[in-house]
């Protein structure tokens, strides 16, 4: 879900899940030689002047920093925070070794070779998708709605009209274009804003509904996001929240990339309470996220590692990582013990 040609979307942006961005951005200005000509009066006038800011702007500086100070410390983890998620994130990806059904690591997918449209894997996967689809653009809609309420970026007009065009942006998706050459990435065009296109070994990667809901969601918040960045505010907002909390680098693109992957866990949880069924919530609501359980744990520019992923999602709401620990529990309810289900038979 990187960029293929730049963060800018404005001029097009090929967002793609594993291929590598480079980003390049410039700054710079040019002082004319006759700038540096003063009159010996203007020259001790400037330098008193300049000074006097120095002084103020410190000052300033000064006083953001004990804010951020203190912002930072209202989002700190505890110890006993920090042990939770780290056991959620075990679970999750021990989890994904014993259920039939997981994700495929997105580093295993990488070194497969490439399969063909016609694969029996990848046409269940696309089928999957296309199935999938309107739910998916329900859900991601709802959650846009819920972190721009949560994170108090929907009481102004202007927020509020950035986040409707953005959950329109979503309800326009409607189609999923299997890509052999994209092998293990889905990506969007952003000047076609209506079509997921999806590498052949990535609909075969995603072998259950939570894991496509979950990549599904993923894609269209890009989408939703578009051109004009509508999202952006909401990107910063839930960035600054997990850097504190986990103590991760996490600006720029790699902001879109976290918060994209938190409405696909939010998306696959809506999906998990919506159809109730006998496997464990643990294993389930795994699947959202075990695609990022790998043994080439590396991270680049745009994207945290995959398991920096997982982590900072957990930190951001534990309600997932507590979810994941329930590993008793079915659908919404306490799943019943062997010998209740022994005794409780209906009698002929």
């Amino acid at each position: 879900m990187k960029d293929e040609g730049g963060r800018m979307k404005k001029h097009l942006s090929k967002r793609s899940y594993g291929a590598k961005a480079d980003v390049k951005s410039a700054l710079g200005f040019i002082l004319h030689p006759s700038s540096f000509i003063l009159y010996s009066s203007s020259l001790i006038l400037s330098l008193i002047l300049l000074a006097f800011i120095a002084d103020f702007s410190s000052s300033a500086q000064s006083k953001r920093r004990i804010d951020a100070h203190s912002s930072t410390s209202r989002e700190a983890f505890s110890a006993a925070d920090q042990a939770l998620v780290e056991r959620a994130v075990g679970l999750t990806c021990s989890e994904r070794v014993r259920d039939p059904f997981s994700s495929m690591p997105i580093d295993e997918m990488q070194a497969r070779p490439s399969l063909s449209i016609n694969n029996p894997e990848a046409i269940a996967g696309a089928r999957r998708a296309d199935r999938l689809m309107p739910v998916a653009r329900k859900y991601v809609a709802l959650a846009i709605l819920k972190l721009a309420r949560d994170y108090e970026l929907y009481e102004s007009a202007l927020n509020r009209s950035r986040v409707n065009a953005a959950i329109a942006r979503v309800q326009a998706v409607r189609r999923i274009k299997p890509d052999v050459d994209a092998r293990d990435n889905a990506s969007v065009w952003l000047r076609e804003p209506h079509t997921i296109e999806f590498g052949t070994i990535f609909l075969a990667g995603l072998r259950s509904d939570e894991g496509m809901v979950s990549v599904l969601a993923h894609e269209l918040t890009h989408i939703a996001d578009g051109q004009t960045d509508s999202l952006r505010p909401l990107f910063r907002a839930v960035a600054r929240r997990a850097a504190a909390r986990t103590g991760l680098s996490i600006t720029g693109q790699r902001a879109e990339e976290l918060v994209c992957d938190l409405v696909g866990v939010m998306a696959a949880d809506e999906f998990i309470k919506e159809n109730v069924s006998w496997e464990p919530i643990s294993r389930r609501l795994a699947r959202a996220v075990e695609h990022n359980c790998v043994n080439d744990d590396t991270s680049d520019e745009d994207h945290l590692s995959p398991r920096s992923t997982i982590r900072a999602l957990f930190a951001l709401d534990l309600t997932f990582a507590g979810e994941i620990l329930a590993g008793n529990k079915v659908g919404r309810f306490n799943a019943p013990a062997a010998h209740e289900l022994f005794f409780n038979q209906p009698s002929n």
